[in-house]
């Protein structure tokens, strides 16, 4: 109701603006008529009355002086002009003649020329009015064009303008009261008519996955409301049916998210374990002088590698997060380095320009973070001529950045916004929870990680820690 009143007044008002529009044009255009055809008349009898020969050469002396009397009388302003567009005479005073063209367009000459009308209107626009000018030829005593008459007409639509507010403010006001009326009556009639729904829609606002649902129960409700609440009760057995299965399906679903996240990161460590343990073996030599300090660093590695996977283990069983913080003050600078000991890639190289960058954060994760990322670059350039992976540590501020650059395979456009999604994972192999997981480490340090990459160019991670 509300928007069919809204609709009604919106149209009846566009309707009678266009249709005050339609009769201003009208009227304005039988008024140019009529002044044109009294003006007409008024220059043909004094053309039969004048002494002078009738011919164009003699029109500024034929109406040298009629031509103020006929503009005073038809109240009108026009000017004379010779066949050739120039001008002859208008009736303005002398100190509005220089606003006068004294030569016409081509394009009026050339349509009183080619037209069988005889006759050229020109409308334009001047001081927001719009402005309207017909020209027609002055013919002589045998029907001979022998010059042009310019009549300029203003079309004053201030009256009009006026009944027009005038009428809208009235139509306005009746259908704010319409508007009104149909507000108040469409509230009562939906209150009678919803009053029924009221307890329907009470219970489902309360409807909740979380806890367990009551159902609507009504005295003597209609047809239709009694459809409607059995459905709704239908619902609310199959609501809590669904319930009990997504709670089972939650719960298997947490269980395969967290084996796979403790195994991919019980295979972290394994893999430079193994890496250590068959390095070490290579290079063992029992007459080596330096035996017991290579032995000491060789236990130190192991030692690490198993106490991130005892925490990794804890963290499990107790269902937490993977292994909690625990902050310390460290050399970021000899823990990087440390982490990077355990790969044996000789196109891996470390950079920093500082020896030493203190920084409170955990050795297990930073190692962790280390880890994943170098790793990731060693599986992106296997297929590289000469591979380079660089891994930068330095101070910025108030921050510590490291930085890992590789000219590997780079990432493709398509894949950039997901790489950080867990379980993402370009690889034939892996479960793609590895970024993913130093993405959630930085950021509980309230760090960074940023990376560019460009495919068959290369792949730049940074990251920043804060040092406090």
């Amino acid at each position: 109701m509300i928007t069919l009143v809204v609709v009604a007044s919106i149209l009846i008002a566009g309707v009678t603006v266009y249709q005050y529009k339609e009769q201003g044009n009208d009227y304005h255009t039988e008024r140019l008529e009529r002044k044109e055809e009294q003006l007409i008349k008024s220059i043909n009898y004094t053309l039969k009355e004048t002494t002078y020969p009738v011919t164009t050469e003699n029109l500024h002396l034929i109406f040298s002086e009629d031509i103020y009397k006929i503009a005073n009388i038809q109240n009108v302003n026009f000017n004379i002009y010779d066949l050739e567009g120039n001008l002859i005479k208008n009736s303005r005073p002398s100190f509005d003649s220089n606003t006068i063209a004294t030569c016409l367009d081509a394009e009026v000459l050339n349509f009183l020329r080619e037209s069988s009308e005889a006759r050229f209107i020109e409308e334009k626009r001047a001081a927001g009015d719009n402005y309207q000018s017909t020209y027609t030829y002055i013919y002589d005593l045998k029907f001979k064009p022998i010059g042009i008459l310019h009549l300029p007409y203003f079309e004053d639509n201030t009256f009009n303008y006026m009944e027009l507010k005038e009428f809208l403010f009235r139509l306005g006001l009746v259908y704010v009261l319409m508007l009104i009326v149909a507000i108040i009556l469409a509230y009562f009639i939906s209150k009678y008519i919803t009053r029924s729904l009221q307890t329907i829609s009470d219970k489902m606002n309360r409807t909740n996955l979380t806890r367990e649902n009551e159902k609507i129960y009504l005295e003597s409700p209609g047809e239709e409301i009694g459809k409607l609440v059995d459905s709704y009760n239908r619902m609310i057995d199959e609501l809590e049916e669904s319930a009990v299965k997504l709670a089972r399906s939650e719960r298997e679903q947490a269980w395969r998210e967290m084996a796979k996240q403790v195994a991919h990161e019980i295979k972290n460590p394994l893999t430079p374990l193994r890496l250590t343990v068959q390095s070490f073996e290579r290079k063992f030599d029992p007459e080596d002088p330096d035996i017991q300090k290579k032995v000491k660093e060789f236990s130190k590695t192991l030692i690490q590698q198993i106490d991130t996977m005892s925490n990794i283990a804890t963290a499990f069983s107790s269902f937490a997060d993977m292994p909690a913080q625990q902050n310390e003050t460290l050399n970021v600078v000899k823990v990087v380095r440390l982490a990077l000991e355990i790969f044996n890639e000789d196109y891996i190289h470390f950079i920093t320009d500082e020896e030493e960058i203190i920084a409170k954060l955990d050795r297990t994760q930073l190692i962790r973070v280390i880890t994943n990322l170098v790793k990731n670059a060693i599986q992106a350039v296997p297929s590289v001529d000469s591979p380079r992976i660089l891994v930068t540590v330095a101070s910025d501020g108030p921050e510590v950045k490291i930085s890992v650059a590789d000219n590997g395979v780079g990432i493709s456009d398509e894949f950039k916004h997901r790489v950080f999604e867990p379980k993402f994972t370009t690889k034939s192999s892996g479960t793609g929870l590895g970024l993913g997981m130093v993405k959630n480490i930085v950021e509980n340090y309230g760090g960074t990680i940023t990376f560019t990459s460009k495919e068959g160019k290369g792949t730049v991670f940074c990251i920043k820690f804060p040092k406090e």
